[in-house]
């Protein structure tokens, strides 16, 4: 007679998997944590390093090339560590709540460089219900004619939401572009205006 193994539940392979990233975590194994969030605009990837947030990504982006383009280009030890990410999926449930107006995340800006990451450090600066042009952006950067630059920061920006290219709109006032699609750029300054 054979004996079968049983296979683990799916609350089973949740308690390992949430053991396995501890061990990981504490012994310094993950470079690139990582979880899903829930939001009004859909789900949402956080991903951190050490050094803070440093990657948000809509749905529509592709979580796997999303992940698959950290490995690449932060470390290829990313993992599901979700206890590493409680802090901001606390702060964006409470942003979406309409109890937060700004972001205490350190942020690491690894996947910026040059003028788009100067654009992307002045964007918290546009203050929550408010917005402002590419141009108007582009001359506090010091650089007036460069607004198709900022537009081009803003569309690259990894860490939307939290560092708010939502806040920028064509010189007519009309939306521009934005990652995570019209929809949700229209919903976050709904939900900033109505707060």
């Amino acid at each position: 007679m054979n004996e079968t193994k049983n296979e683990p539940t799916g609350g089973e392979l949740s308690a390992l998997h949430d053991r396995l990233a501890r061990a990981a975590e504490e012994r310094g194994l993950i470079d690139v944590g990582y979880r899903v969030v829930d939001s009004p605009v859909g789900r949402l990837l956080v991903a951190s390093t050490e050094h803070g947030i440093v990657r948000i990504a809509f749905e529509r982006e592709g979580f796997d090339s999303v992940l698959q383009a950290l490995a690449d280009r932060v470390s290829p030890r990313v993992l599901e560590a979700p206890a590493r990410l409680d802090r901001a999926a606390a702060e964006l449930d409470e942003y979406f709540a309409k109890r937060r107006t700004g972001f205490d995340l350190p942020l690491d800006f690894a996947l910026t460089r040059g003028f788009r990451g100067e654009v992307q450090r002045l964007l918290p600066t546009i203050a929550y219900g408010h917005t402002t042009s590419y141009a108007e952006l582009a001359n506090a950067a010091g650089r007036p004619r460069a607004f198709r630059a900022v537009g081009t920061a803003c569309a690259t920006n990894p860490l939307p939401v939290v560092v708010p290219c939502h806040r920028v709109l064509r010189g007519d006032g009309s939306l521009g572009g934005y990652a995570g699609g019209l929809d949700a750029k229209r919903a976050l300054l709904d939900l900033e205006a109505a707060a």
